[in-house]
């Protein structure tokens, strides 16, 4: 990307680059998914029914687990993981600040305490060797994030996991279809978390699933989701037992009946995404405005997300002016994330400041995340790099 454009910004008054919004995410439906909800509204069980497990089942044989415990959304599935770990108060959770708050709110629902290891700032992944670092006698469970779509590096986590005998649950709920080391995501981890939100790769609307190959795991987490029901005697199921709080966490049939006939466009809809992402590399792996984050060999990227970092020694003005100027083009771009240690909750309540994260606080201020999703064609995306190269040309501190 060298050519910059020398037009009036729509921020400034001039015309903008599209006349709609193009938002940086979106689901996709069609008419079989539709058919297939329908399917189960006509059926004679919308909530608690066949279509659950079905649902878990494909996941599982797909991403090569034992079991499959799905949940109302991925918030449900990470704080049902953090419970069938059995988290509780003094215990301590190593995760990355870079991430949604779920992943970390997930420690605090079970009394726990997140802890916060710096990122690479290549892959803007968890470090593993600052996970090691911040391990502690307190430490239970590591929380590594497949940040963007691109798988955490397991193999050191897990081997730190083994060394210290903690339980790791990978949130990979940015990651469904991912590689690591050639096997998909969901067996490498003690628990791994997806989640089926409308702009993640398959959606059934709000939704989420663990994937474990321990039994006990998945029973724990199957009695957390039915507000810790259990049932001594299944010939006399209405003399239920609750030795556990649990949660109303439950999906419905008509959710999974979606995710079903949407699981079966997920490989068509991860090639997609990495298609759009590989036209996103050739344009801007040689701008002087932007950097792209690495790609680790060992990996096959999912593509939830299409993040950059700034160059913003190259430019005049800070990331959310550029953002500003971006979304005045109809272009929607987003950031992920604000820091979750920075968050005033997490200041306030648990004393984190600046200084914790380094790494992730130097990059923070430099991230955007451009529009990246299936049904977006070649000419949204060339729409895309036209806003770009307008904004970047009206702020470029060269003097060409």
């Amino acid at each position: 990307m060298t050519e910059v454009l020398h037009e009036s910004l729509a921020v400034d008054g001039g015309l903008p680059v599209r006349q709609t919004m193009l938002p940086y995410g979106e689901h996709t439906i069609d008419d079989q998914d539709v058919a297939k909800v329908v399917e189960a509204l006509r059926s004679k069980r919308i909530t608690t029914g066949p279509m659950i497990a079905e649902f878990e089942r494909a996941l599982a044989d797909y991403s090569g687990a034992k079991h499959a415990v799905a949940f109302s959304s991925g918030t449900a599935a990470l704080h049902a993981a953090a419970y069938a770990a059995e988290l509780g108060p003094g215990d301590e959770v190593v995760t990355t600040p870079l991430t949604f708050v779920a992943t970390a709110n997930c420690a605090l629902y079970q009394g726990a305490t997140p802890v916060f290891a710096d990122i690479l700032p290549s892959t803007l992944n968890i470090d593993p060797a600052d996970i090691e670092r911040r391990i502690t006698p307190n430490t239970k469970a590591l929380l590594p994030v497949d940040f963007g779509g691109q798988p955490a590096d397991l193999g050191p986590i897990m081997a730190l996991a083994g060394r210290h005998d903690l339980v790791v649950i990978e949130d990979a709920c940015h990651a469904l279809g991912a590689e690591y080391k050639g096997r998909k995501l969901g067996s490498t981890s003690h628990m791994t978390v997806f989640s089926f939100h409308p702009v993640k790769h398959i959606t059934t609307g709000e939704g989420g699933m663990v994937l474990t190959n321990e039994s006990m795991l998945a029973e724990r987490m199957r009695t957390f989701r039915h507000h810790g029901m259990v049932y001594p005697d299944q010939r006399a199921p209405w003399h239920y037992q609750i030795h556990d709080l649990g949660f109303n966490y439950r999906i419905t049939d008509i959710q999974c009946a979606l995710g079903l006939s949407q699981f079966r466009k997920l490989d068509q809809f991860v090639s997609r995404r990495d298609t759009l992402a590989q036209r996103y590399h050739e344009y801007l792996e040689e701008s002087p405005y932007v950097t792209l984050p690495a790609s680790d060999e060992a990996t096959v990227h999912a593509w939830h997300i299409y993040v950059v970092m700034l160059n913003l020694d190259n430019l005049t003005v800070d990331r959310d002016r550029i953002m500003e100027a971006l979304c005045a083009e109809n272009v929607g771009v987003q950031l992920h994330y604000p820091l979750v240690h920075l968050q005033p909750y997490y200041r306030r309540e648990l004393g984190y400041s600046p200084g914790l994260c380094p790494v992730a606080e130097s990059i923070f201020p430099r991230l955007m995340t451009l529009p990246l999703f299936p049904s977006m064609s070649e000419a949204d995306q060339d729409d895309v790099l036209h806003a770009l190269n307008k904004v970047f040309g009206r702020y470029s501190s060269s003097d060409d």
